[in-house]
């Protein structure tokens, strides 16, 4: 089977929001071995629309298509895919009733909302459970339309409880992926160290992915049961864990925050946050995570100098000799925050995130993590590349992912 991934809305052409759905779906058709060859992106134009279809299924099997549900006048997707077809838009009654459910008054309701309930004729129906447009299935001519809502909130659990299981039936193999999530060596070094198994390995197959200085590789087998293709598959992972050992964090779902979690739970330890640069992502990131109020007692957000000597108990003397950016500053943050929450670790970031403030001896990017635990207090220098935002990212990660290898050692 092939597929084609179908983004519709002119946001984003216009690059106002990023198409994190087409991520996700490339990523979940891999893993029951339907391929991807294109990916196609187009505005809410009706003829422009038309002629995308057209040329899609004449290279896939399948289109799956996100946006353009919605109740105004450009929202298309269900009629030009209706057009298309050569069927009628009709009302599905569930799906009226899943909208109306919406409005405490449904006699209010907006007329244009009636638009969000109506699908081509003789599809199935994908109810929303997460908003108010349906989805649909369309089978005509050996060809299959999957039309989804466009916020990942609403497409993502769709497209889990609702699309994968169709998909499955639409392979003759059974497929088992599992993926080894790492922290601490890169994409490029991580894929060298395994360029030949990468190569050679062809049930099952290998495939590094990079985000926010983490990596994973995603491997997926296949076999005429479960049961075959997973007897396929763990010699590889196997092979995998003896290579990357203790870079390997966790698999699958697993995050390295929620990993940090857990073991902070099953070693009964307690942690605080001091966070200059970062300015609380760090202590939300943490508190992101269900059980996270077992551990987590006190996070400050110590921006100021001011901030830092009165939350924190850093020396007046030392933030004016060494500078708020220094691995002094960020050993008294940890070890302050530790003292007045009684934690078990304290936690602290400062740096240069920029565009501003840098100086020669001081350039962007530059990061002290400092992490006191026990009686011991560890900091490290950093010089992250990238924008505000991403140093501020690769901060939170590196703090989570260096305390991570501390409680395993």
């Amino acid at each position: 089977m092939i597929a084609e991934i179908f983004s519709v809305g002119t946001e984003i052409l216009l690059g106002e929001i990023l198409d994190s759905n087409a991520k996700y779906i490339a990523s979940e058709l891999a893993s029951f071995g339907i391929d991807v060859y294109y990916k196609t992106s187009v505005g809410d134009n009706r003829d422009r629309m038309l002629n995308a279809i057209k040329i899609a299924y004449e290279r896939a099997d399948i289109i799956i298509a996100t946006g353009g549900l919605g109740p105004t006048d450009d929202d298309l997707t269900k009629e030009i895919f209706a057009t298309y077809f050569n069927k009628k838009l009709v009302i599905d009654d569930k799906s009226m009733e899943n909208i109306k459910k919406y409005f405490k008054d449904p006699s209010k309701m907006p007329i244009s909302n009636i638009k969000q309930a109506e699908v081509p004729e003789g599809c199935e129906v994908l109810i929303n459970d997460n908003g108010l447009a349906s989805g649909c299935i369309i089978r005509e001519n050996g060809k299959i339309a999957i039309i989804l809502p466009g916020p990942p909130k609403e497409c993502v659990p769709m497209f889990k409880d609702k699309v994968r299981p169709v998909l499955k039936t639409l392979t003759n193999k059974t497929l088992v992926s599992k993926s080894l999530n790492i922290y601490g060596i890169g994409e490029s070094r991580a894929s060298e160290i395994i360029k030949d198994l990468m190569l050679c390995s062809k049930n099952p197959t290998i495939a590094p992915y990079a985000d926010n200085n983490q990596m994973r590789f995603r491997l997926t087998a296949s076999g005429a049961n479960k049961s075959e293709a997973e007897n396929i598959l763990m010699p590889i992972v196997d092979k995998l864990y003896s290579i990357f050992g203790d870079y390997i964090y966790g698999e699958d779902e697993d995050t390295l925050e929620s990993v940090l979690v857990n073991t902070l739970i099953e070693q009964n330890y307690t942690i605080a946050t001091a966070e200059s640069c970062t300015g609380g992502l760090l202590a939300s990131t943490i508190i992101d995570i269900q059980g996270a109020s077992k551990v987590f007692l006190n996070g400050v957000v110590s921006y100021s100098n001011e901030s830092k000597i009165y939350e924190l108990d850093v020396k007046e003397e030392d933030l004016e000799k060494y500078g708020a950016v220094s691995e002094t500053v960020a050993i008294q943050m940890a070890e302050g925050i530790k003292n007045k929450s009684k934690s078990n670790i304290g936690i602290a970031t400062t740096g240069i995130a920029g565009p501003t403030g840098a100086t020669i001896e001081k350039p962007v990017g530059l990061v002290y993590i400092a992490i006191a635990i026990g009686d011991e207090t560890i900091c490290k220098e950093y010089l992250f590349k990238g924008n505000r935002k991403k140093i501020r990212e690769y901060t939170v990660v590196t703090c989570i992912g260096e305390l991570l290898n501390l409680l395993k050692n």
